[in-house]
């Protein structure tokens, strides 16, 4: 056996990640560059598919980001429900969320409550991520990165409520994208001020002031505000 392959059994040996891909894809040594591949490209395409053509449909979007962990009894999963409810009553737009519980249906459900469409990017995990009722248009991801380019792909506002590590990923990414110029200037909205103005305090702070890893100008990539009408005239004044 050739050093590579026997590199390649020491990865799929003790490396968790590996081993999961090979025990959900049966994905062997032997294949990983022709078969295995080709399985792959086939399932990340079908998932694009089926996300950019349910996109097609509803290009009037804003889509919420926030822990999946908050019960309906929560605050911000009630500041969520009444903040979606409010968008789709005044501007019509699709609410766009990652299809799970907590922030994510609470969103879904407020668009509901307004009969409005209500969307869900689900993927399957082995904790937490369960389809919420409140979905009325779905697409179902197997990979994380073409799940985060549909949630991210279009929409008039980005608004990001408390959450955990998946939140701030998606929160820094998308702010890079806009950063960098890689997207259009689209509002990102942060909710919760309790929770980000520390996170803003490092970012002006440590980031901008102390170690200068960021200019001045990317502070104001995004908005802090728990004013609702606010969030709302931010969405009707983005002409993207």
């Amino acid at each position: 056996m050739s050093q590579i392959k026997q590199t390649l059994k020491k990865l799929f040996r003790h490396n968790s990640t590996f081993h999961q891909l090979r025990k959900e894809e049966k994905i062997h040594v032997a294949d990983i560059s022709n078969g295995a591949t080709r399985k792959r490209m086939r399932r990340i395409n079908k998932e694009f598919k089926q996300a950019f053509k349910l996109l097609k449909d509803h290009s009037n979007t804003v889509t919420f980001f926030g822990s999946a962990r908050l019960e309906p009894e929560d605050l911000y999963y009630k500041q969520a429900r009444d903040l979606a409810d409010k968008i789709v009553r005044e501007t019509g737009a699709s609410i766009i969320t990652g299809g799970g519980p907590g922030i994510m249906e609470a969103a879904n459900r407020g668009a509901a409550d307004e009969n409005g469409t209500s969307i869900g990017m689900t993927i399957r995990l082995p904790q937490e991520q369960v389809t919420n009722e409140y979905v009325n248009r779905s697409v179902d991801f197997y990979y994380f990165f073409s799940r985060k380019v549909a949630l991210s792909f279009a929409a008039r506002a980005y608004i990001y409520f408390p959450g955990g590590y998946g939140t701030l990923d998606e929160f820094f990414e998308i702010l890079t994208l806009k950063q960098t110029k890689r997207i259009k200037p689209i509002p990102i909205i942060l909710v919760g001020s309790d929770f980000w103005r520390p996170l803003d305090h490092y970012i002006k702070n440590e980031l901008a002031k102390t170690y200068q890893t960021i200019s001045s100008e990317d502070l104001s990539l995004y908005t802090i505000t728990d004013d609702h009408q606010a969030i709302v005239q931010l969405i009707k004044d983005y002409k993207g």
